[in-house]
């Protein structure tokens, strides 16, 4: 009797005090974390769950899910789902490839000597020997030939599209920008030897691809890692024919 008292007496003082069993419980129960992606360097957009290692479920996938479906099935199928097909590039044909050929031409060691028909660039050394590598050149309408002199040398050159090219690409639906920074995604690539006053360069490329074909506004390209080589090889003051 005394523990039935008790216990009333127990309830009615807490019914008093305005405390309930479940009101206790959510006061001090632990708060569920805050989940912030894990790279706070990455741009707003990114954290609102497309980060890196951040996995949405599909909200239709969820919601006709079967009692029955297990939950790592949607899951994967909600990760499958975003994937983005790879593209495959073709591969740059050997013949590209730098290496070492005969060469009988007039020049002299040290000159550099520019096929745009058959995209190759030669660099003659001595003994009749030069050093070929692929280029791509200028495609229909960009054409041209001529002899100047390397006037200037530049290590991931910034770029500046000629008036010419900006207004020629708008007239397209191309925008191009008026000035962009050196670096991976510029189209000058890793260096550039500035021919002459013309606005012409022999340049690397971010498209290697593209490597052997007339695809340029008249530029040489060169894969980024055959511009570094020919850089290091050549001094400013250095003749070069374009044939």
């Amino acid at each position: 009797m005394k523990t039935v008292l008790y216990s009333l007496l127990g309830a009615v003082a807490m019914l008093a005090a305005g405390v309930t069993t479940s009101a206790a419980g959510d006061r001090y129960a632990d708060r569920p974390p805050v989940m912030v992606s894990p790279d706070l360097s990455a741009p707003w957009v990114l954290q609102l769950g497309r980060a890196p290692g951040i996995v949405r479920q599909n909200r239709q996938a969820v919601r006709q899910r079967p009692a029955y479906a297990q939950p790592d099935r949607v899951q994967t199928a909600a990760v499958q789902a975003p994937a983005r097909r790879m593209v495959m590039r073709p591969q740059i044909n050997p013949v590209y490839l730098p290496q070492e050929v005969a060469y009988n031409g007039p020049q002299k060691p040290g000159t550099i000597v520019i096929d745009t028909t058959q995209n190759f660039l030669f660099l003659i050394e001595k003994n009749g020997k030069a050093r070929r590598y692929g280029v791509g050149t200028g495609k229909p309408g960009f054409e041209w030939s001529g002899t100047h002199k390397i006037t200037n040398k530049r290590v991931w050159p910034d770029w500046r599209p000629p008036a010419a090219m900006i207004k020629r690409e708008a007239a397209k639906g191309r925008y191009l920008p008026t000035y962009l920074a050196g670096g991976m995604e510029n189209p000058l690539g890793a260096r550039a030897l500035y021919l002459g006053t013309t606005e012409y360069r022999i340049h690397g490329t971010n498209q290697p691809w593209t490597i052997g074909g007339a695809v340029s506004s008249g530029c040489i390209r060169m894969r980024n890692e055959d511009v570094v080589d020919l850089y290091e090889r050549v001094n400013v003051g250095t003749t070069v024919e374009v044939i």
